[in-house]
């Protein structure tokens, strides 16, 4: 498992969706406002109380909100997925919803196509 850029270990950039001028700079995480913040904030301790877990979530959050490669580190979490933690501005459920999102999307898509070439044959 990769590791967050909050965690000062270095992971495997993902093409930004951004300006191309950041990839000739080095990879998005080395821009990461959570670098410089507290490893704590965004990954939960074992058998943290659920307010406790809900406020820490938020502070991470304002955290990410801040972000400028905000995108950039969604996209790595949603992509490899990431399965704990606050990445992007979205915590690990947030996550699993919108890949269920896009995954029901990507389907709804291939059967409208697939019903398009039927008529078109037809």
């Amino acid at each position: 498992m990769l590791h967050p850029p909050h965690q000062s270990v270095q992971v495997a950039a993902v093409p930004s969706q951004r300006a191309p001028a950041r990839d000739q700079a080095g990879p998005w995480h080395t821009e990461a406002v959570c670098r410089r913040d507290e490893a704590g904030l965004f990954f939960a301790p074992s058998k943290e109380p659920t307010a406790a877990r809900l406020a820490r979530e938020e502070a991470a959050k304002r955290v990410c909100a801040r972000c400028p490669v905000m995108v950039e580190c969604r996209e790595h979490a949603l992509l490899q997925p990431e399965p704990y933690g606050v990445w992007g501005g979205l915590t690990a459920a947030e996550r699993r919803v919108v890949l269920a999102r896009r995954r029901r999307r990507e389907m709804e898509l291939g059967q409208a196509a697939q019903a398009g070439r039927i008529a078109a044959a037809g």
